[in-house]
């Protein structure tokens, strides 16, 4: 699992000066959006290759918005909604996307597009599972939230799918296969933040 405070301060370091360019951190964000709408498209139009670099542009800006939004001091509770709310539409887009261009076909006997569902499901629950836990007060300390990590969060999750997709260049069955990955390991993900806010609400 990577770390976030460490991440924060790597990535910090060599995106803040782009705060420069006096471009809001909402913007930013929105613009990751669009990126991610190219890519969907691309992979619609069967163009792996386009789909890749455009998810992974709009993975680069998603990071811009939050070193740009400490550099310039105007980091928000309403601005890291929006950041949260916009991340999942690019994972589903990235999973539908995936899904138009993978078609109709199987891996280990199941069906792609359930593998793809049962990958976009445990990634919005591994979301859900800590901002329920919140909600209800069983794991409100920050510091708790932060341990409740588990096996693949958001950016491993997505450098997954980027080298599924770099690996799917040479074969559609690597692609796939490591859909099906990420689909297990998101969904186990979700169950260890499950049983780690029911420990919690016993103490």
């Amino acid at each position: 699992m990577l770390k976030s405070n460490l991440k924060s301060e790597v990535t910090d370091r060599f995106l803040m000066p782009l705060s420069r360019l006096g471009i809001h951190p909402n913007v930013w964000s929105t613009l990751a959006l669009g990126l991610a709408l190219a890519g969907a498209a691309s992979l619609a139009w069967h163009s792996l290759v386009a789909g890749l670099l455009f998810f992974m542009l709009s993975g680069v800006i998603d990071m811009i918005d939050g070193a740009v939004a400490r550099a310039t001091k105007t980091a928000s509770a309403r601005g890291a909604f929006l950041d949260g709310v916009l991340d999942r539409y690019v994972e589903a887009l990235l999973s539908l996307g995936l899904m138009i261009y993978l078609g109709p076909s199987e891996f280990l006997g199941v069906s792609v597009q359930l593998w793809i569902l049962a990958m976009l499901f445990g990634s919005v629950m591994t979301a859900f599972v800590r901002a329920y836990a919140d909600h209800r007060g069983l794991v409100k300390d920050p510091q708790l939230q932060k341990q409740m990590g588990g096996l693949l969060e958001r950016a491993e999750r997505l450098m997954l799918l980027y080298l599924g997709m770099v690996l799917g260049l040479h074969s559609t069955s690597w692609l796939e296969a490591v859909i099906v990955l990420v689909a297990v390991l998101s969904n186990a993900t979700a169950v260890q933040r499950v049983l780690f806010a029911l420990d919690q609400g016993r103490s």
